[in-house]
């Protein structure tokens, strides 16, 4: 039986970042010119605030977020992701950092995550959307698994509106970015960097911020907001559940 396009979508994903974990972090930090570390931190800012006692993390990769949560936070920090072998070194960040008692990791999808309606206080999501078939079935999800009143924040890699930024991008995406991840991570972070671009302007092209933002209102997210980063290179969204 033909896989379904959620299920591709899930192999694709597992596919191409099983390679990555050893120098994933790294390697981020590197290829965004030091920018996935100030983005994150901007996410977190909206959930730090008012955590609550346990927080989900989806799209948990190798737990930097986590790890992040537990140090600002004192909640309960539950990780998810697709592929084991970034949950494997997420582990061990974790058993680094001295926080396995706080931090917990585990399998799943995010079109259906294995927890119950209501079970979390807050959620964060990175770089997610465009691994999904449907956002906005996706989103409904997310919301389901998190309380009312419950503050939810994501971080997605974006397009720069500025027509000179937007070439800048343009050109660094297709050139630099693929090249960059051949001389720092081998064939593996070309495959990625080459993959990247393309992906981020096709998926902004069919869902645009504006329509992300309604997105997360009809999914039941109250007081959505969207901040761009870095000349519009990155994008944090928030929002809160409604019901509280």
């Amino acid at each position: 039986m033909p896989l379904s396009i959620s299920a591709e979508r899930n192999s694709f994903a597992k596919d191409l970042f099983a390679p990555l974990p050893g120098r994933y972090d790294r390697l981020a930090e590197v290829l965004s010119f030091g920018q996935n570390g100030r983005w994150r931190r901007a996410m977190v800012d909206q959930i730090a605030r008012a955590p609550g006692k346990t927080v989900l993390d989806v799209a948990s990769g190798t737990a930097g977020v986590a790890i992040q949560l537990a140090r600002r936070t004192t909640a309960r920090v539950i990780g998810v992701d697709l592929t084991e072998q970034m949950l494997r070194q997420g582990n061990a960040n974790v058993a680094r950092a001295g926080l396995a008692r706080q931090v917990g990791l585990a399998a799943g999808r995010a079109e259906q995550l294995p927890f119950r309606d209501a079970s979390f206080d807050a959620l964060t999501f990175t770089y997610l959307l465009r691994y999904v078939d449907d956002p906005k079935t996706t989103l409904a999800e997310l919301a389901r698994v998190v309380r009312p009143g419950a503050k939810v924040a994501s971080l997605e890699f974006c397009v720069p509106p500025a027509p000179l930024w937007r070439a800048a991008w343009w050109v660094y995406t297709r050139a630099v970015l693929p090249l960059g991840g051949l001389v720092t991570g081998g064939r593996e972070w070309f495959a990625v960097g080459r993959f990247l671009g393309p992906n981020i302007s096709r998926h902004y092209r069919k869902y645009s911020v504006s329509w992300t933002e309604q997105a997360w209102r009809d999914a039941g997210f109250t007081d959505v907001g969207s901040r761009l980063m870095s000349l519009g290179g990155g994008l944090v969204m928030w929002g809160t559940r409604s019901g509280g």
